[in-house]
Formats: structure tokens, sequence, C-alpha cells
């Protein structure tokens, strides 16, 4: 315990002001040292045990970690990510836009919801020598994303990049859809082709057993409305090969091509909300989404270990603190 008489002065503009301590925040009822400690022990542990370990309330671990929070946010330097990756998280109807360099894994931004100001606010914190620097911006094909980085970047044509797994996904998803619409017309007439037949066409040949892939030979080689969409998919997958942006343009005219004419609705919805040039850009720059992913995933960890957030600065606060990368430690 350290008790001080700290002197205040009187100001006729500002009120009464307090001296500043060297052991101690204004705000703070802790030490330096004891705040160290405490972040310390948030770093490895829930807020519920570092309150039992340390006798404190949530309320006062939770501001000890916001103003180390913010006090790492005004320690960082301007400095220039090359890659970023641009990724929702999503819990039921909240929403987070979540920007993360794609190089360290380090969250640079954590905005509120989807929208498109949610990530133009971000935009705007950065200098125009940051935004020069930035060689590509990886992410979904959320329109909102799309807009907000073609109104505020600097020749975002060629540096979007849609990522390879949400476009599998898309696809996927379409020729799940026929799979399904061609089910019940063949349950009609008795046939039974297609029952148990759903997580066949969504693996990956190559992670098949010997039995699996005897069996799928038969579905994918048939005259199946299925098996057809399943090659489109499978030519979309094994696109993602090229080295040449002229090369890959032909092939991807091609494949929208055969995906267009392919009488499939699903399949068509799916190419007509594919924007092949930014697939062009995340061929040639060799980029991904996966670092993205990774942080979602430590994301979902960071909720469990703290039994869920009420509050979404709080939530904010959490991953920042987490994921950030920020010199959180007071100066003692």
């Amino acid at each position: 315990m350290i008790v001080a008489q700290i002197p205040r002065i009187r100001c006729s503009e500002h009120g009464v002001k307090t001296v500043r301590v060297p052991w101690a925040d204004p705000s703070s009822r802790f030490t330096h040292d004891f705040e160290a400690f405490v972040i310390g022990w948030a770093k490895e542990a829930s807020i519920l045990a570092i309150s039992r370990q340390l006798n404190l309330g949530w309320k006062a671990i939770n501001r000890i970690i916001q103003r180390a929070v913010e006090r790492g946010l005004a320690r960082r330097t301007e400095q220039v990510v090359a890659n970023v990756c641009v990724d929702r998280y999503k819990k039921g109807h909240k929403h987070l836009t979540i920007v993360s360099d794609a190089d360290t894994g380090t969250v640079l931004y954590v905005g509120i919801g989807r929208d498109k100001r949610a990530l133009v606010r971000w935009y705007q914190q950065l200098s125009p020598a940051q935004l020069e620097g930035i060689r590509s911006v990886s992410m979904d094909t959320w329109p909102a994303y799309i807009g907000a980085t073609q109104e505020c970047l600097p020749n975002a044509d060629q540096k979007i990049c849609f990522d390879r797994f949400h476009v599998s996904k898309c696809l996927g998803g379409a020729v799940d859809q026929v799979r399904r619409h061609e089910h019940k017309e063949l349950r009609k007439n008795g046939d039974l082709t297609l029952t148990g037949s759903k997580y066949t066409w969504l693996k990956s040949p190559p992670n098949m057993s010997m039995k699996q892939k005897r069996a799928f030979h038969v579905l994918r080689t048939s005259t199946l409305k299925t098996a057809r969409a399943w090659a489109i998919k499978e030519m979309a997958r094994n696109l993602w090969h090229y080295v040449s942006r002229t090369w890959a343009l032909k092939g991807w005219k091609r494949w929208l091509s055969w995906a267009m004419r392919c009488r499939l609705e699903p399949v068509k919805a799916a190419a007509k909300t594919i924007n092949w040039w930014g697939i062009l850009n995340a061929i040639i720059l060799k980029v991904s989404n996966g670092s993205a992913e990774s942080i979602n995933s430590r994301i979902k960890t960071i909720k469990v270990r703290s039994r869920g957030f009420r509050n979404k600065d709080r939530f904010v606060d959490a991953i920042y603190f987490h994921l950030g990368g920020l010199d959180l430690s007071p100066r003692t």
C-alpha cells in the first residue's frame, strides 16, 4: 500500500487538477508494478481465475486491461503493412470487422459491424505512405469491404484479392443445392442413387479412402446433374496454379463460359457472384486469407475462455490485448 498526499492545483480554466505521480497512472488506483503483474496473469488466465488469485473485482481487472490496450495502441508507430487480410467475425447477430497483417498474424484493427463504414474508418487512420505501401488486401466477396477498399485505396482493383477458401465454399454450396434438388426428383421415381452422398460430393478426392474413391468414381462419371456441377467446381479448384496473368485470365474465362452455359441455376448464380479479377490478383500475388481464418479461431478461444462478453467494447479490448502485438506494460 502506498499512502501519499498528492498535491492539487485549482485552475480557473480547467478546474482542479492533480499532480501526476511516478508510480501510477492518473486514473488508476493501482501502481505500475501491480498493473504489470495483473497484465502478465491476464495473458495466461481468465478474468475469473485472476479475480480468485488476486482478490480483485472484475471491473478492476477490466479497467487494467482497458488501460493496457489504450497504452499499447498509443505506442504503435507508423509502419507500412504490405499484405493485409480483412475478415468478418460472426457470433449470432453480432459482427466484427477484423483487419490483420497477413505476414505476422497481428490484428491491426477491430471494427464493430460489417458495413462499409467499419472498414473505411481503418483506412482513414492510415497515412498516404501507408496506403501506397499496401501490396494486397485479401478478403471474401463481401460487397461492403470491396466498396470500402475501392473508395479509400489507390489502385484497389490491382490489390484486392479474393480468398480461395471462400470461392471454393461458394461453389461447394452450389453443388450441394444441385444435389438436393436432383435427389428430390429421383426419389419421386424410386431412384435412391444420391441417398447418403452429401459429404461425398463435398469431400476432396485425395482425402478419400480407396473404398470411397471406388464408390465416388461411379457417381462422378454418371450422367447426373450433380456430377456435372461437381466437375465445374473441380475445374475451378484446379485453376489456382497459374503464374501468368494472361494464361490465368484465359483459363477463368473458359471456366466462366462453361459455368454460365451449364443450365444449372445454383452454379450459374454462384458464377455471377465470383469476380474473376480479384481471383487473378490472388493467383498472381500468391496471397490468401489463411492467417485471418487462424485469427478467427483464436478469437473464438478468447471468447470461450472468458465465457463470453456482454459488452462489445470489452470484447474488442480482449482481441487487441491478446492478438494486437501491443506493448502493454506500464513504464515503471
